[in-house]
Formats: structure tokens, C-alpha cells, sequence
């Protein structure tokens, strides 16, 4: 799939128009690389009016060319943060940071992303003949399931859970479930079965999944654990609030 500036293109006859959605979802980046998400595309090309992501400032005889970024972390965005832009206007809305954010989400589900530049000549064709052309970020695993997909970017969180360091790394790390004694806090109003935020003690996100309790039965067990529920809830409770299995880590 390739997002060259306002419309991602997904083929010839097959253009998704993004200026109702862009309003909805964000710029246009985040948005071409929730469509490739949706479409389950391995390969997402964004196209800037630069070759890729620098060292420095691409203006700059000096800066040199990153051919592949293996993940899109702190260092890769503090790249970014500097002119990364030619003085001619740009593609897309939002500059190299807003490009590196959307390869985020789109290689967290496993999608590879190119970062192009649309004004070289046969730019396309070139890459998909294999030609070293621009910054390569390879997905991170396999292709997610669209289970975890819609979780992770699609749906619309009804509420935030705060825990505690133990459950994130829990997390994070080893991929386990959210149980109640990890949790610090619960805010918003949601039901079994919403989409909720995971955050980390700083309040930034870190996950989204389906919760399997209420926001009012979790007040009732924060931080207990699971040998209490029972007797809390006076009913047969669930051991996790969210099960691994629907839990999508946001990269």
C-alpha cells in the first residue's frame, strides 16, 4: 500500500479518499498506516519529498542517508525531530516524526514500511524491482491477527487502567495478562467486553484490550489478588481483566 500524500493508494482503480477520515483519525500517515493495518498489507511505502530519514539535516552535504531502522524508538524519532523536510512544500500532512509514527503502528502489526521519495522518478517502480531506495523499517514479528488490529487502532477506548511497574513489565516483556493485583487505578465508565487503555504509572499508554470487567467491579478489586475476587464480587470471577489473547501492545 503506498500513501502518497492526501490519498493512500491501495491500487490503480482502488483509491481511498482521506479528508473525511483525516478529520477522525489524525494526519494522513497515521491514517495510511491504519488502512494497511485494516488491509493486512506487508508493505507500507510512504512517499516524502526527502530519500528517507537522515542522520542529520538532509540539507546538510554531511547527513547521511539511514538505510533501515530496525525499530522506531526514542533515538530513531530524535532523528527526526530536526529539518527533515526540503524547503518545498510536503506530501503529507505532518513532517519525518508524523511518517515515523505511523511506520510505528503499521510494523508493531507486523507490516514493513519504506520511507520514499515521491519525487524521484519511477520511485515505485524502482522499489518493487528491489532497489535500495530509502529507509527500510521491517515489521516487528509476524502479521498480527485483525483480532488484535482492530483492539490496537480500529476501536475507540471507553476507559484508562493505570498499573503498576510489575504489571507492565509483566506485559510488556512477557506477554502475560492484566491481572487485578496489577492494577493502581481505573478511570472512565465502561462495560464487559469495551475496549480499555493500558498505562503505564506516568499515565502514558502502553496497550489496549478488551476488558473483561466493568469499570464499578474494578474499583471494587484494585490490587487484590486473584484468591480474593470471589469472595469480593460474590460470584465466580474472571482471573484476568484482560486476557493476553486480546491485548494489543502499541509498540
Amino acid at each position: 500500500l503506498f500513501d502518497y500524500g492526501a490519498i493512500p493508494i491501495v491500487n490503480e482503480n482502488d483509491t481511498v479518499r482521506t479528508e473525511e477520515l483525516s478529520r477522525k483519525f489524525g494526519d494522513n500517515d497515521r491514517l495510511a498506516a491504519m488502512v494497511a493495518n485494516m488491509l493486512h498489507a506487508p508493505l507500507l511505502v510512504i512517499l516524502t519529498d526527502v530519500e528517507g530519514l537522515y542522520d542529520g539535516d538532509p540539507n546538510d552535504d554531511a547527513s547521511q542517508l539511514i538505510g533501515m531502522v530496525d525499530e522506531v524508538d526514542g533515538d530513531a524519532l530524535s532523528k527526526a525531530r530536526g529539518p527533515q523536510e526540503s524547503d518545498g512544500p510536503e506530501l503529507s500532512t505532518g513532517g519525518m516524526s508524523s511518517k515515523l509514527r505511523a511506520a510505528r503502528i503499521a510494523t508493531t502489526a507486523g507490516g514493513s514500511v519504506i520511507l520514499a521519495n515521491g519525487r524521484r522518478e519511477n520511485v515505485l517502480i524502482d522499489l518493487m524491482q528491489g532497489k535500495p531506495l530509502g529507509t527500510l523499517i521491517p515489521g516487528q514479528g509476524g502479521l498480527m491477527s485483525a483480532r488484535k488490529r482492530w483492539i490496537g487502532w480500529a476501536a475507540h477506548p471507553h476507559g484508562k487502567l493505570l498499573l503498576d511497574s510489575g504489571a507492565v513489565r509483566a506485559i510488556k516483556e512477557q506477554g502475560c495478562s492484566l491481572l487485578p493485583v496489577g492494577l493502581t487505578a481505573v478511570e472512565g465508565e465502561f462495560d464487559k467486553g469495551d475496549v480499555v487503555s493500558l498505562c503505564e504509572p506516568s499515565g502514558e499508554e502502553i496497550a489496549r484490550g478488551l476488558t473483561n470487567y466493568s469499570a464499578d467491579d474494578l474499583s471494587k478489586i484494585i490490587g487484590e489478588p486473584t484468591e480474593r475476587l470471589a469472595e469480593i464480587l460474590g460470584r465466580k470471577p474472571y482471573t484476568e481483566v484482560v486476557h493476553r489473547d486480546y491485548l494489543t501492545l502499541l509498540g
